[in-house]
């Protein structure tokens, strides 16, 4: 029911946008979040986002270089990805809680918060 593109092939230092929507009709959603899984790894948290007020939260290993952001209007969540470094290499999947309420804490860094899920996409950063 989401639908992410952006990915791609790029070298260090580079910048990409993936965006995520929803693939069918629009619905309501408290936060969309981004998490990546590289191979061999786990998946991590990356940044997520809430639609009524536009509060964010990030991972530690991108913060300062990566920036979520929704359109409202489009129903469209992009994450900006600027440089980029090779451990930022993996499958970047979107997500979407929309069963939670209130303030976005700490527990949106838990996929298990997430109801629904894209089917990813590729970012390789080659060195």
């Amino acid at each position: 029911q989401l639908q992410a593109s952006g990915g791609g092939l790029v070298q260090t230092g580079a910048s990409l946008r993936l965006s995520c929507a929803p693939s069918g009709r629009s619905f309501g959603w408290f936060a969309m979040g981004w998490f990546r899984q590289a191979p061999g790894k786990e998946r991590e948290f990356v940044a997520a986002v809430t639609w009524r007020t536009g509060s964010t939260l990030y991972g530690e290993s991108v913060k300062g270089r990566f920036t979520i952001s929704r359109d409202s209007a489009a129903d469209t969540v992009h994450l900006h990805l600027n440089n980029l470094k090779p451990e930022d290499t993996g499958v970047y999947y979107c997500a979407a809680d929309t069963s939670s309420s209130g303030r976005l804490t700490g527990s949106a860094r838990y996929a298990r918060e997430y109801e629904y899920w894209g089917q990813g996409t590729q970012v390789t950063v080659s060195s």
